[in-house]
């Protein structure tokens, strides 16, 4: 048995956490491969830093592409060889003339759970236009959705699996920054690579709106290093590169924006 209360103390997410140390431990037992539901960001990131700790136990999150914001997360013990290919998941095209009758994100997700589905149960949705859209799910819903997934909005759609390798991935634009800082607080980086006053900044950190490694911070002070992710709700990420300290002591900061 795994040391529930202590991998639980402190998480953010603790049922989802709970969910996930329920599915580890059916691993333990069984010798199997097992796969959560679909997690946010936050939640599978929450995930991997509880079970970091833990040697006889790996954990592989993966959405059915390499920028896949929602994933299942595969468990299995650490002698088991693990890689993408056994996350179990199906992606569906689901075609229909969408010209007249534009459908948004959410339309397709919420034709989806109109279905019955579970958002749990559904990976990401990506939307190409007047073409329709393709979604990622666990694979036991697709022969549901081949048969009764035929509207969104007003518009008649045929739903197909297709292959993971046939997901029209839009790639995120990217924007190379630098910056110079006296310190490595979060108000000030985020405040340079997002182009944001710093009271804007600090506004948006107090209200709950920044991740830092999909974890949710409220301090402004925040100390930053390289290789973090600094998340916006509806404004990307911000990934922060080299860090190099100035004959002035101060610290010129490298960051990847995507949008």
């Amino acid at each position: 048995m795994l040391p529930r209360e202590e991998l639980l103390k402190g998480v953010e997410y603790r049922e989802t956490i709970a969910q996930v140390i329920d599915r580890a431990e059916q691993a333990l037992k069984t010798w199997e491969i097992v796969c959560t539901d679909f997690l946010s960001p936050p939640e599978w990131a929450e995930a991997e830093r509880v079970f970091a700790r833990l040697n006889d136990l790996q954990l592989l999150p993966f959405g059915g592409y390499p920028q896949a914001e929602r994933k299942r997360i595969a468990i299995a013990r650490s002698e088991i060889p693990l890689d993408e290919t056994q996350v179990e998941l199906t992606a569906l095209d689901i075609s229909g003339n969408f010209l007249f009758d534009s459908a948004t994100h959410r339309d397709f997700l919420g034709a989806l759970l109109g279905n019955g589905l579970v958002r749990d149960k559904v990976g990401d949705v990506l939307v190409l236009g007047e073409r329709g859209a393709q979604a990622i799910v666990v694979p036991e819903l697709v022969e549901f959705l081949e048969l009764n997934f035929n509207q969104v909005r007003s518009v008649p759609v045929k739903t197909r699996r297709i292959p993971l390798d046939e997901l029209k991935v839009r790639e995120p634009k990217k924007k190379e920054l630098t910056s110079t800082e006296a310190s490595m607080r979060l108000d000030a980086i985020a405040s340079a690579g997002f182009g944001m006053s710093r009271s804007k900044m600090v506004d948006l950190i107090n209200s709950g709106d920044v991740r830092v490694n999909w974890r949710e911070i409220s301090s402004t002070s925040h100390a930053l290093k390289s290789g973090d992710l600094i998340a916006i709700r509806g404004k990307g990420r911000i990934e922060i590169g080299e860090v190099m300290v100035t004959k002035k002591d101060r610290y010129r900061i490298q960051m990847t924006r995507f949008v």
